[in-house]
């Protein structure tokens, strides 16, 4: 059957088709499988929040055949990165320069997949510089961030590696929109479960590329390694705890409603309840962690203004339980006073948040993981930066250095 005569759906399932079949992309075969995948006609070009997809009628029956194949491997590595809810801080920052700085970090692992093959391709005028080669979508949003101070930005595009400097305004947001509006729609079970099936989809795809004698990008194999930085990491987490959803935004509506003719405004969330953060002072976590640990987490206050911080000194025992009310934080780091040293047990935070009745959004635990045991009953979800190369049975775990 020719093309010409395929729906935008029937295009579409063929190109995830081909995609599942090909030893260099079979990666991904899990990651297709997630969420939802629909056509409309209200979105320009195409559109992901992170589970769920959207493509363009008018925009899928522009594209050639790899074309389609590239902008849906788009779309689908931006779930496999979890570039939505990795980098929402960035997104509630400037928006358009979060939206470039994914597209370049994607975009150029897709141009290299496909060099010497027309199997895929990214369309005309998508966002390509290889100077970005091997960053991540915070370090390049960073470097759009000072470069936007002269108020113009350099772009470079598919079809354009001279590039040109263009005013910030005109610079476009890159080639789909990223909703991280309607990931706020989720509960955190859903966030967790979603993080869950992505890291599983990674690794079932990883076997079955193997098996087809295909590449695994560097990339993934980080992203399975969890080789991720921790600062982002802990910024991720506390902000996807956010709490005050009291602030509508008419931006984009929430995507919820659209099909049923009702518009209504995203939901934007602005601040957490309180946060437990356990220091272990057993001995190898001396000042300069705790300095830079505790200055991270001011940094993250800032944004997500959470109730109140219980931080936690402890070894085998809760040593120091200091409060910091939300309109305290500025003082953190010169007002703490570490005390402790011994032995190492988590489930002392645990029975002393519980004993003292601290109603904690989640709990941030620094250790160097030397513990006989992770705890048991903990009551909130939990992050463990770790200074080792430790990885806790509950929780998540991210590796501090």
């Amino acid at each position: 059957m020719s093309n010409l005569n395929l729906t935008a759906e029937q295009r579409l399932q063929k190109s995830h088709v081909a995609l599942m079949k090909d030893p260099k992309y079979c990666l991904y075969s899990g990651i297709f499988m997630i969420g939802n995948t629909q056509v409309d006609e209200t979105t320009s070009t195409a559109c992901t929040d992170g589970r769920n997809t959207w493509y363009g009628r008018k925009f899928v029956n522009t594209l050639s055949d790899s074309k389609l194949r590239g902008v849906v491997l788009h779309e689908n590595l931006h779930k496999a990165f979890r570039h939505v809810s990795m980098w929402k801080h960035l997104f509630k920052e400037n928006a358009q320069l979060a939206n470039m700085a994914c597209d370049y970090v994607i975009n150029l692992m897709i141009h290299d997949s496909a060099v010497g093959r027309d199997f895929v391709k990214l369309p005309d005028g998508t966002l390509l510089d290889s100077k970005y080669r091997g960053m991540d979508a915070g370090t390049v949003y960073r470097m759009l961030k000072k470069e936007c101070e002269s108020g113009k930005v350099h772009i470079k595009t598919v079809g354009d590696q001279v590039g040109k400097d263009v005013p910030v305004v005109e610079a476009g947001n890159g080639l789909d929109e990223h909703d991280w509006e309607s990931l706020e729609g989720m509960t955190n079970e859903e966030k967790e479960a979603l993080a869950k099936d992505i890291d599983q989809a990674l690794r079932q795809g990883a076997i079955l590329a193997g098996k087809m004698s295909g590449d695994i990008p560097r990339e993934v194999t980080d992203a399975l390694h969890s080789k991720v930085d921790w600062r982002e990491a802990l910024r991720e987490f506390v902000t996807s705890f956010c709490a005050d959803k009291d602030e509508s935004t008419w931006r984009r509506p929430s995507r919820r409603w659209i099909g049923e003719d009702v518009y209504m405004p995203s939901v934007i969330g602005e601040s957490v309840g309180r946060v437990v953060v356990g220091i272990d002072m057993s001995g190898s976590i001396g000042p300069q962690e705790i300095g830079q640990f505790l200055g991270e987490l001011r940094k993250i206050c800032e944004t997500v203004k959470p109730e109140g911080i219980d931080l936690l000194y402890w070894d085998t025992r809760v040593c120091q339980h200091e409060k910091y009310e939300r309109d305290q934080l500025d003082n953190l780091l010169s007002s703490t006073k570490p005390r402790g040293g011994g032995g190492t047990d988590p489930q002392c935070i645990v029975d002393y948040v519980r004993n003292k009745k601290i109603k904690a959004e989640c709990a941030i635990i620094l250790t160097d993981g030397y513990v006989s045991s992770w705890g048991e009953g903990w009551s909130c979800p939990t992050l463990w930066g770790i200074t080792t190369d430790a990885v806790a049975t509950i929780g998540k775990t991210v590796h501090v250095n």
